[in-house]
């Protein structure tokens, strides 16, 4: 029911569209939409129509043709029959493998010395300084190849280890190999075990996942999971009495013990190079390639990460170090239990794109013959299959999706270390 009181209700009219502001930047911001996909489907179908009359139409069946060439650092098996599919799926996880291990090094190595560049010794201080401004200040590139010259030309080579005298000599009663070829690495093996779990079913596709490992992550992710529990128990008591109850040993049995049952259960046991013939055998061979492109990006990557560390504990105001060093708190602790976790909100969002930067970096590992997603999809099945739009196009989309997860796992990071107002 409506009163004398109550204005008239205006109507709608196109002309509103663009004449009203409450419309007018909807209305905009459509048109602008929908010239950006005619123009998107015009360059689409011209670049679609010019292929074909060159005789090369998009097709993606090249990708059940053998690849012929072979890889020679890989996570699953494979060899020159197999298929190019197969192919870019090991240079994806030969990726992975680099951007996880660079990440992980970066970020521990930035931490330290970003750390120490504020320290007060004078000499460590420089120290430091001399790296971040050496390492930043040279192409990765030239990073890469001069470690991977350091690992070719210092290194013994496998028969120096050979004979009752031999030059060179096994580390870590005899288990570990550093060599001109690579490192070779004690292999972590089972007597018993559940077998592998086939993912999926076609042979270029065929993923087996050993169910050894999933027994192993479930039960680290469930003891990680009743650790979260005891933690937060601990947390609800300190608020209420103001006591934090020792938790410690609660917490790391809940994860060490179950996971030291299952790995005598599965009988748990490591398998060691052994040098045979011109060669070592046995054990996990990790060459030179991928450690010299690991170490390059690693380094070169933390020192942006050191700056980015020593820029948040500079924004954090002085006084949060006096009120903890007030308080009685050593200099180390003050750091990682009142610095630190106020500087993440600075840290974080610039570390995200130097993860960022150095997953795409990783694509300079064809330049020390390390095949990764580059060096298969983008290097030889681009070359052998002629196939230049199709593969360029599909390894933009792979960097995309791993740029996007990155980003968005660092973003709910982001999120759960932000400072809340009560």
């Amino acid at each position: 029911m409506t009163t004398l009181s109550d204005p008239p209700k205006e109507q709608f009219r196109l002309s509103m569209l663009l004449y009203d502001t409450r419309y007018r930047s909807g209305t905009i911001q459509v048109i602008a939409l929908i010239g950006f996909m005619l123009l998107a489907a015009w360059l689409i179908n011209n670049t679609a129509q010019n292929l074909a009359e060159l005789g090369k139409p998009i097709d993606f069946g090249f990708f059940g043709e053998p690849a012929s060439y072979d890889i020679n650092q890989r996570l699953l098996e494979y060899d020159s029959r197999d298929t190019h599919l197969r192919a870019a799926l090991i240079g994806l996880l030969n990726t992975l493998v680099v951007a996880v291990l660079g990440c992980a090094t970066a970020t521990l190595l930035g931490v330290v010395i970003g750390v120490l560049r504020l320290s007060h010794n004078w000499i460590v201080a420089r120290l430091m300084t001399v790296y971040v401004e050496m390492f930043r200040n040279v192409p990765v590139l030239l990073w890469i190849v001069f470690i991977m010259a350091i690992l070719i030309e210092t290194l013994p080579a496998p028969r120096a280890f050979r004979g009752e005298t031999p030059e060179a000599s096994m580390l870590l009663g005899d288990s570990v190999a550093l060599t001109n070829r690579g490192f070779y690495i004690p292999e972590p093996l089972f007597s018993r075990g559940l077998g592998d779990i086939h993912l999926f079913g076609e042979a270029s596709l065929r993923f087996d996942v050993s169910g050894n490992l999933i027994l192993l992550l479930a039960v680290l992710i469930g003891g990680v999971w009743v650790s979260n529990i005891i933690k937060r128990r601990a947390d609800r008591i300190q608020e209420s009495t103001g006591v934090r109850p020792t938790t410690w040993y609660l917490r790391l049995g809940v994860i060490l013990v179950p996971l030291a049952i299952v790995l005598a259960v599965l009988g748990f046991h490591f398998g060691y190079p052994a040098l045979k013939g011109f060669n070592f055998q046995g054990g996990t061979h990790l060459r030179n390639s991928l450690i010299a492109l690991w170490l390059a990006l690693s380094l070169y990557t933390a020192a942006f990460i050191a700056e980015i560390v020593r820029a948040g504990i500079m924004a954090i105001s002085k006084g949060q170090t006096e009120a903890a060093s007030a308080l009685g708190l050593r200099s180390n602790r003050v750091m990682s239990l009142v610095i630190l976790p106020q500087a993440l909100r600075i840290i974080v969002p610039p570390l995200i794109s130097q993860y960022l930067n150095l997953t795409k970096n990783s694509s300079l590992a064809i330049a020390v013959g390390y095949m990764d997603i580059t060096g298969t999809l983008g290097g030889i099945t681009m070359n052998q299959t002629g196939r230049e739009l199709e593969c360029v196009l599909l390894l933009m989309l792979v960097y995309l999706a791993i740029s996007l997860s990155i980003s968005a796992v660092m973003n709910w990071y982001n999120e759960s270390v932000k400072l809340r107002e009560r």
